[in-house]
């Protein structure tokens, strides 16, 4: 059997590490916010090479509170990708605004600069593109275009903790950054969080002011704002794994090579192409395959645990219906959402299990 994730392989050797964190906050009672929080928000800012980093309790807090923070209200309409996972689009819904969409490039699936400023309307405020699976979407020309529209740009980078672009860190480019922490991430926390990085003062401070009731200081709200703050234990775990980040990422990417050699010559398998000016951290190695629900079932029956990000386009949804948006608008995104496939993927595989995963797939097409 070979997991899809093994969380616990990631946690044994840093077993002690994790514990003494955890005590650590259970001793000073430091448990919403405080100095484990501020701590790693230190830490993973200068990660990140930005001025700030906000913590708050989920990926999902980190996309909404910084439109907010960066003006978007009712009636305005923020671009992004149909090929996302819904936290995306649902931090636009949120804040009463509409998400447009905009196809992805076929060879790195993410936001086609190609197709971006045709999909910019006079109630544009702003883009958010997704950094997909562990790779950098191509942020110069992006960058330019709004720049040039005056829009803002978020980058959604929940899957990409240590990605680069052209030797820039994902959530270093654009007004703001946004990373989830959940559990199965590259870098993940022990429960629900998230984090906004920016190097924009003015963002920084709205973000920590939405993030705690809207307040300068205690019961001096200014705003309405949301208890999105991240937990004590949360930063205090982070702060543990943050030091083996780059070790885990340089696994991941050795193992994503071992996949792509020995697949290279299996007809019917597409392998993840990396952009030139990238550095993919293969959150999720995913592979195009047309005959992919059975190859899903083969693999499952084989215990070989795989999975599909994401099955359905954000437009084909019923919360996203109501958009009106029809079938064959995102050619691109659509076209992924029939083929493509998760396979294994984390620091913590073995040879053997890499070779299992291969074998598989391989009798699958053999056969």
């Amino acid at each position: 059997m070979v997991p899809f994730l093994d969380l616990t392989a990631q946690r044994n050797p840093i077993h002690d590490e994790l514990m003494q964190a955890i005590e650590g906050v259970i001793e000073k009672n430091a448990f919403a916010g405080g100095p484990f929080v501020q701590a790693f928000e230190k830490k993973f800012a200068a990660y990140c090479q930005v001025e700030h980093c906000m913590g708050v309790a989920s990926g999902t807090d980190a996309l909404w509170l910084a439109l907010l923070a960066l003006g978007v209200e009712p009636g305005d309409e923020v671009i992004t990708v149909p090929n996302t996972f819904i936290a995306t689009a649902e931090a636009i819904s949120y804040c009463g605004a509409t998400p447009v969409f905009v196809d992805v490039d076929e060879a790195t699936c993410t936001l086609n600069p190609e197709l971006l400023e045709a999909a910019i309307s006079p109630k544009t405020k702003g883009v958010i593109p997704v950094h997909l699976y562990g790779q950098t979407a191509d942020m110069d020309p992006i960058l330019s275009i709004a720049k040039a529209h005056g829009l803002f740009v978020v980058e959604d980078a929940c899957q990409a903790h240590g990605a680069t672009y052209k030797g820039r860190p994902a959530g270093s480019m654009g007004d703001a950054g946004c990373f989830s922490f959940y559990p199965g991430k590259n870098l993940g926390a022990y429960g629900e969080a998230g984090g906004v990085t920016t190097n924009r003062s003015d963002v920084a401070d709205k973000v920590r002011m939405l993030r705690d009731h809207g307040q300068l200081k205690k019961y001096d709200h200014y705003r309405v704002g949301w208890n999105g703050r991240m937990d004590g234990i949360q930063g205090a775990v982070l702060d543990v794994k943050l030091r083996h980040l780059d070790d885990w990422t340089d696994s991941r990417r050795k193992h994503a090579y071992f996949y792509n050699e020995m697949f290279e010559g299996v007809s019917g398998v597409g392998i993840p192409f990396e952009a030139d000016w990238a550095k993919h951290v293969y959150h999720v190695y995913q592979i195009q395959v047309a005959e992919r629900d059975a190859l899903l079932d083969f693999l499952q029956k084989n215990q070989v645990g795989c999975g599909i990000h994401y099955p359905v386009p954000l437009h084909l949804t019923n919360a996203y219906r109501m958009l009106g948006v029809e079938e064959g608008r995102f050619p691109v995104a659509e076209a992924l959402a029939k083929k493509t496939l998760s396979l294994p993927m984390f620091a913590e595989l073995n040879e053997e299990q890499l070779n299992t995963v291969v074998q598989t797939v391989k009798q699958f097409f053999e056969s």
